[in-house]
């Protein structure tokens, strides 16, 4: 869902012939090719990592969001697929300064908690809450995953995730259970959780025309999440689809996996390493 003049030509085409962190046949370049499923999942993702009081202070007072959502948008979405996408060398630089730059921030909780932006815990968090919410996304919107490419998408997340500082993300989706289960004592409500969609159901990340269909994959977000996060952060039924809604989002999540994009960083990143243009839209098999 972000514009595409976001995201900036070289760092997909260049350096030619240069491998991404993952391989263009992975599970993680088909899944992050579809623009529907990555705001779908990436909304659940956040709302996850804001139930964590620590994350939820240092995002909401280190970062610009309330300000600038669509900057913050941008800019998520660019280091998403420069991560997946981009070649190794320009993925590794830029993480190395996303890194660096989460050194500086540390802080206190409103219940006194230190925290600081760089701690594994926290790390290990944001990036499973991350991979579980494009993947399951993606499986649930998109195009159904068995048991075996879930885990696999989620291992294949693993190399990068270490170079974030999350040297043990979950490497299956029932490690990915566990950790949610580890985290139940945690996770807790807080308002900034509803003026966070808010924000999102605001943003004009589409055109007016469509509005109504932001909308409704900001509900498809809030059901993404696990039933007893909901339940816990108080995001009753009003929040998640109406039963006659899904079937809307699965159209519109099966028609953005099939359409070809020529300025997507996923069709660059196939130019980049001579790959035809609709390499990642191939039923796996074919041609």
């Amino acid at each position: 869902m972000f514009r595409l003049a976001a995201f900036d030509e070289a760092r997909f085409l260049e350096p030619a012939g240069e491998r991404a962190l993952a391989p263009p046949d992975s599970m993680s370049w088909r899944i992050f090719k579809n623009p529907v499923t990555l705001f779908i999942g990436g909304v659940a993702a956040v709302i996850l990592e804001l139930a964590e009081p620590a994350v939820r202070t240092g995002v909401w007072e280190h970062t610009d969001f309330r300000r600038d959502p669509m900057r913050r948008l941008e800019r998520t979405g660019l280091a998403a697929m420069v991560t997946v996408y981009s070649a190794r060398s320009v993925a590794q630089a830029m993480i190395a300064h996303i890194v660096r730059m989460h050194d500086r921030v540390e802080g206190v909780t409103p219940t006194g908690e230190r925290y600081r932006a760089n701690d594994p815990k926290l790390l290990r968090w944001v990036q499973a809450t991350a991979a579980h919410g494009f993947i399951e996304a993606y499986s649930r919107y998109g195009r159904p995953l068995t048991p075996a490419e879930i885990d696999q998408a989620y291992a294949e997340s693993a190399p990068a995730a270490a170079l974030y500082g999350a040297h043990d993300s979950p490497l299956s989706d029932a490690e990915r259970q566990a950790l949610f289960d580890a985290m139940r004592g945690r996770l807790e409500p807080s308002p900034i959780i509803f003026e966070f969609l808010d924000i999102m159901r605001r943003a004009p990340i589409v055109p007016w025309p469509v509005r109504p269909v932001q909308w409704l994959l900001l509900r498809a977000a809030v059901e993404l999440t696990p039933g007893w996060v909901r339940e816990r952060l108080g995001l009753g039924e009003r929040f998640g689809l109406r039963r006659w809604q899904r079937p809307l989002v699965r159209l519109f999540g099966a028609l953005a996996d099939r359409v070809v994009l020529p300025f997507s960083p996923a069709v660059r990143s196939c130019r980049r390493l001579g790959l035809p243009a609709d390499y990642l839209y191939r039923r796996r098999g074919t041609g």
